[in-house]
């Protein structure tokens, strides 16, 4: 089955397959083509170029895109999608003054969605979750991360990733699957985190190993959660299960997440929002790529990333939701893009490969997202007729999106 679009008023993040990601003064740079052609057979990219340069084709379906982009479906590294119920309240909490850290402390946060989770059948987190996963994908989404964590015992934990499984065999985008066993310490381990730590390590990593559930491990390192030293333990635990790490860092604290992350070599370490140079100096050494959650940021009213000083590094950075029920009920991909060009100072086109092509890196996908590039995956975005690529983080509440394309078929 071959699809042509025609007259596209602009082809958007066309790459070679050599390149996985972008760095420093590159992310400035998106390659793009004008009134260009698509042509894509059975799911995959097969072919692009200039309009006047196109050869001849036969082709089952001819779309004719004049006025309109396309670009790639964005690639969301960081979701906490499968969960149950919401935490509204403590939203109203927020306004009323109590900061994240104190609804933490009298029983809300991550442990009031454990306790709503345990509490909730397989069969209705799996309707909840595949719901929001079809929403994000209508929005743009083309492949996505989603951790675990708001289990916190056994069976809840691995609840939770058979869902993820279960929406990897029914949805046909990438989806990664993360262990975030260690996103907080249970009420029942309040006063024997060490306890919780082992039950990590003996029960959790094995069982979820051979049940080949993750391929990913995760650790919430800061303050009041899991210390360097904690961290330190389970990713090595890991390791001899072929778990990736990809850590949460940096949230509140600047406590030594990063040293640890990298010497793991993790795939990504993400939040950021507080940055030393010291840690820049870790990321430099190493291949990890940085993760800001802008929207995570916008909706606790915490600093943003400072992603500047992050480019000026030289370093890559990704861009991803965060999509969760306490810190960021939002899985738009959209608002992530228009919120790190208004709050966060990125342009356009940094923004759209810190969503496309690094967000793909981040998530070890690189070879069938993030681009348009031949041999990948047909997941793309047209939108509606827009004057420039620059208007879609520029006109931040509409919805530009005319329609969406996964394995080259209409979603």
């Amino acid at each position: 089955m071959t699809k042509l679009f025609t007259n596209i008023k602009e082809l958007i993040q066309i790459r070679d397959a050599s390149i996985q990601k972008v760095s420093g003064k590159e992310m400035g740079v998106l390659p793009t083509l004008k009134n260009a052609f698509l042509l894509i057979e059975n799911g995959l990219i097969k072919d692009f170029g200039l309009m006047q340069k196109m050869p001849t084709f036969t082709s089952d379906e001819t779309i004719d895109c004049a006025g309109k982009m396309i670009l790639p479906t964005w690639c969301d590294s960081h979701t906490h999608i499968v969960f149950a119920g919401n935490r509204e309240q403590e939203f109203v909490d927020r306004i009323n003054g109590l900061s994240y850290e104190e609804i933490a402390n009298n029983g809300g946060g991550i442990l009031n969605s454990a306790k709503k989770l345990q509490a909730t059948s397989e069969a209705d987190l799996y309707t909840q979750s595949a719901k929001r996963l079809e929403e994000v994908i209508a929005l743009g989404t083309g492949a996505i991360e989603i951790k675990s964590g708001y289990g916190l015992t056994l069976d809840a934990e691995l609840k939770m990733l058979r869902v993820i499984k279960k929406l990897k065999e029914n949805y046909n985008i990438p989806i990664k699957a993360t262990f975030l066993g260690a996103h907080a310490i249970p009420s029942e381990f309040k006063n024997n985190k060490e306890g919780y730590i082992n039950l990590i390590i003996d029960e959790m990593l094995p069982k979820i190993a051979a049940e080949n559930l993750a391929d990913f491990v995760d650790a919430f390192c800061e303050v009041g959660y899991f210390s360097v030293d904690d961290t330190d333990r389970i990713l090595t635990a890991a390791k001899k299960y072929h778990l990736i790490p990809k850590v949460h860092v940096n949230q509140f604290n600047s406590i030594g997440g990063i040293a640890i992350s990298t010497k793991h070599k993790a795939l990504s370490v993400d939040h950021l929002e507080v940055l030393t140079d010291e840690d820049l100096t870790d990321l430099k050494a190493s291949e990890t790529m940085p993760v800001a959650l802008p929207s995570c940021s916008f909706f606790l009213g915490i600093p943003y990333t400072s992603v500047r000083k992050i480019i000026a590094a030289n370093l890559p950075l990704a861009l991803a939701t965060d999509y969760n029920p306490g810190s960021t009920p939002s899985g738009n991909m959209n608002f992530v893009v228009a919120t790190a060009c208004i709050k966060m100072k990125m342009t356009p086109e940094e923004a759209i490969n810190a969503a496309t092509i690094n967000g793909a890196f981040a998530m070890n996908v690189s070879n069938e997202v993030g681009s348009i590039t031949k041999g990948k995956l047909a997941n793309f975005i047209i939108t509606k007729e827009i004057p420039s690529y620059g208007f879609i983080p520029y006109s931040f509440g509409s919805n530009l999106i005319d329609e969406i394309y996964i394995n080259g078929n209409k979603f």
